[in-house]
């Protein structure tokens, strides 16, 4: 498919619509859209694309009044109703801190009642339903006041006689609020999901960057995570995913693509002519493929090198032998005097990549295996030529010695 060519980013949001009322043609046939994934570089108008998807779906409509409207008129009501539940930079703005200036001791985070984000917060027990969320990428807890809109944060921790103390009213660091924001989105995207009144009026998701101060690890674990829940709505919910993380999107365009409902685009901002472009790609897009070997150069050279890195890895082998007509990645490693059939190093990449803990836990390699990622990287990038700008030579730690 060639690039679509649109004049502005509310041209780009009618096309996603499109998509998803109508399809996509694949072959002879039209294909059912559940997901479009969007990779675009900061700056290119992420956020405002979901602001103009989220104002396509408002509407004024005249319904008869009931007893808890304030009326114009003794029969009926205008009401915006809307179809959108969004996550972007907004979101975060629905939350502020009451930093307690006077006696610095009650912090709180201030909720915005007035947004439809939060309908039914205590009658659906959302404390329950983020916890076990927050849990996965944090060490705090929460509670919330229903009466003042507020959230409490708390954590505990050791005395040095041994004994817990829970600290109340903390104030968390940034990257903590975010990730508490985005936990609260995705119980609220569950419920929405699983079908609650209070949010039936959700037909489309938006989500936008949501990893962006997250280390790797947890980038592929919220990408892992959102592809589950998403994959339970099994298209009842529509949504849009645009992320500027070449990580993020590579996990999520695997997690999500095994159906064949995934629509993945590269959303390009043409300042010049003054112009958007989508271009759709059947296979992750070749530039993830580079901007993933970037990331892990990096690490190595950094000798900051933990298990998932052998994900990673795994996946840039695995497409790097499609392309190359071979059935295996292990067609891509180096074979060694001492290891002439490449059986060592493809066993390591095929045992360090699977796991959960591969994805879930920042595992941090042993030295040998730190060797061995870093020499059947090295080989692979000298063996499948790459532009040498983006691989600087900076001390790096020395490879092991094959025995």
């Amino acid at each position: 498919m060639s690039e679509l060519i649109y004049p502005d980013l509310g041209k780009v949001s009618e096309k996603f619509r499109d998509v998803f009322e109508n399809g996509v043609p694949r072959g002879k046939k039209t294909q059912t859209v559940n997901q479009i994934l969007v990779f675009a570089y900061n700056g290119t108008g992420k956020t405002r694309l979901s602001m103009a998807f989220k104002e396509l779906g408002k509407d004024v409509i005249t319904r008869p009044a009931n007893v808890m409207d304030d009326v114009t008129t003794p029969l009926e009501v205008e009401e915006t109703t809307r179809d959108t539940l969004y996550f972007n930079a907004f979101t975060e703005d629905l939350f502020s801190w009451d930093n307690d200036l006077d006696n610095d001791q009650q912090r709180v985070l201030k909720i915005n009642q007035d947004s439809h984000f939060f309908d039914g917060l205590q009658e659906l027990e959302m404390e329950n339903r983020i916890r076990p969320l927050l849990q996965r990428y944090a060490d705090f807890d929460f509670q919330i006041d229903y009466s003042n809109w507020t959230v409490n944060f708390k954590r505990e921790i050791q005395k040095k006689d041994g004994s817990h103390e829970t600290i109340e009213h903390i104030k968390v660091s940034r990257g903590e609020e975010n990730i508490f924001v985005w936990c609260f989105f995705l119980a609220v995207a569950q419920l929405a999901i699983d079908g609650q009144e209070a949010y039936s009026w959700v037909k489309y998701l938006y989500i936008d960057d949501p990893i962006s101060s997250l280390d790797d690890h947890n980038a592929i674990s919220v990408a892992s995570h959102l592809a589950q829940l998403l994959k339970t709505a099994n298209g009842s919910i529509k949504t849009v995913i645009s992320s500027h993380h070449a990580l993020f999107f590579n996990v999520m365009w695997n997690e999500l693509n095994e159906k064949g409902k995934l629509q993945p685009y590269f959303l390009k901002h043409d300042k010049d002519n003054k112009q958007y472009s989508l271009k759709y790609t059947k296979d992750t897009p070749f530039f993830h493929h580079v901007a993933l070997l970037e990331q892990l150069h990096q690490a190595s050279e950094s000798g900051s090198l933990f298990t998932y890195h052998f994900t990673i890895l795994r996946s840039i082998l695995e497409k790097t032998a499609t392309f190359h007509g071979f059935n295996n990645f292990s067609a891509c490693i180096k074979k060694h005097a001492n290891d002439p059939e490449g059986i060592l190093h493809a066993r390591l990449v095929n045992i360090l990549s699977h796991g959960n803990y591969s994805l879930f836990e920042p595992m941090e390699m042993t030295e040998e295996n730190k060797g061995h990622f870093r020499n059947i990287l090295t080989d692979f990038m000298a063996n499948y030529r790459f532009n040498p700008d983006l691989f600087p030579d900076t001390p790096a730690q020395q490879p092991v010695t094959e025995q």
